[in-house]
């Protein structure tokens, strides 16, 4: 079992920026990719970008630019930057880990973008 363990959602302004964090814990050993996704309301849970162990990244094209995934892998971690942020960017962001080919999500932090 994979424990994730978001921080670093919060409010901020169009234009502006924030860093999402999620360290992972307990059976970390295989996990294979790490990456964000986010859920606005009264939509599906979409991927936003995700990273493999082996450094590959893939983006949504709504954020290709403006958002930056990374991973550390010596602290389990994996971390979101997100520039020149819009209003439509507004929803709740969950980590997801892939171990096995099986899902573990995190308990979600909510982002919003508004003046």
């Amino acid at each position: 079992q994979v424990q994730l363990v978001e921080s670093g959602g919060g409010l901020v302004q169009p234009g502006g920026s924030l860093r999402l964090s999620c360290a992972a814990s307990g059976s970390i050993f295989g996990i294979s990719a790490m990456g964000w996704y986010r859920q606005a309301p009264g939509k599906q849970r979409d991927m936003v970008a995700r990273v493999t162990s082996g450094g590959s990244t893939n983006y949504a094209d709504s954020v290709k630019g403006r958002f930056t995934v990374s991973r550390n892998n010596a602290k389990n971690t994996v971390y979101l930057q997100m520039n020149s942020l819009k209003p439509e960017d507004t929803a709740v962001y969950y980590c997801n880990a892939v171990r096995w080919q099986r899902d573990s999500w995190g308990q979600g932090t909510q982002v919003t973008v508004s003046s």
